[in-house]
């Protein structure tokens, strides 16, 4: 076993994610409260001296939500941001706790390598990640509006992939929200749709084919649901000729739930 993932929480109401080896765990965002996060370490059989970084994807509050109470808890640990989404969250966190970079830059945590990369959402600078070790990879590309080149070639090699499956498009378009954010969803720095998940999956088979884990992330929940999720991104993969049990396992994680451990 190399890596594991396991979501805590995923959705509007607040992300967080874990990554974890042998001896190392990070958590990718805080947007839930301390208590969650305590459970889903102890529901995962993580202690707490294992946790040695929180990395920030953006400044909003279902990313952001617990970081200064869980950097009081625990002052051992880091809080990886950008320095853009920076400006954004100086709440009084240690700085010794503060730890920056740029999109493009690869660092190690513990002994997980990880790489951070832009992508396309309405924030000052945000990223989703990469981890590898012992030549397996994990990346996790949630609110992003559109896949560009760097972000497909960034995942492209990836075992498992965590893959933002936000909405249907035509539930969206009639849906109660006004229309302002409907426009904002919709756009190239809101959040990916469904056919547009699936596409971006087709892309990166298109060009490696090896058999991977999917998961399904930060599903809306007025504007998509599980078994819709899973039958357009299903469809627009075997219209690929790619399929579900030959070239992956597909997965999909419900909001406010710990999901099961994924392990390579």
């Amino acid at each position: 076993m190399s890596l594991q993932f396991c979501s805590f929480s995923s959705g509007s109401s607040g992300n967080s994610y874990l990554i974890k080896s042998a001896k190392t765990a990070l958590l990718v965002d805080a947007g839930i409260s301390a208590k969650k996060i305590f459970e889903g370490l102890d529901a995962t059989e993580t202690p707490r001296e294992m946790l040695k970084a929180i990395l920030i994807t953006h400044e909003h509050s279902d990313h952001i939500k617990s970081v200064r109470t869980i950097a009081k808890k625990m002052p051992e640990i880091e809080i990886y941001a950008t320095r853009g989404t920076w400006k954004h969250i100086m709440k009084p966190i240690c700085e010794e706790q503060m730890a920056f970079f740029n999109p493009g830059d690869e660092f190690e945590i513990g002994d997980i390598k990880v790489r951070a990369f832009h992508i396309e959402h309405d924030a000052e600078d945000p990223v989703g990640y990469t981890f590898s070790k012992d030549s397996k990879q994990i990346s996790i590309v949630t609110d992003t509006g559109c896949i560009t080149d760097d972000i497909h070639n960034s995942i492209c090699d990836s075992d498992l992939i965590v893959m933002e499956a936000n909405h249907d498009i035509e539930t969206l378009k009639v849906c109660r929200y006004p229309y302002n954010i409907k426009r904002r969803i919709l756009g190239k720095t809101g959040h990916l749709s469904n056919e547009d998940a699936g596409k971006a999956l087709c892309r990166i088979y298109k060009e490696n084919e090896k058999y991977r884990q999917i998961i399904l992330a930060h599903l809306s929940g007025e504007n998509n649901f599980p078994e819709l999720a899973y039958s357009t991104i299903k469809n627009v993969l075997e219209e690929g000729n790619y399929y579900i049990g030959h070239n992956m396992q597909l997965h999909i994680i419900k909001k406010d739930i710990i999901s099961a451990v994924y392990k390579l």
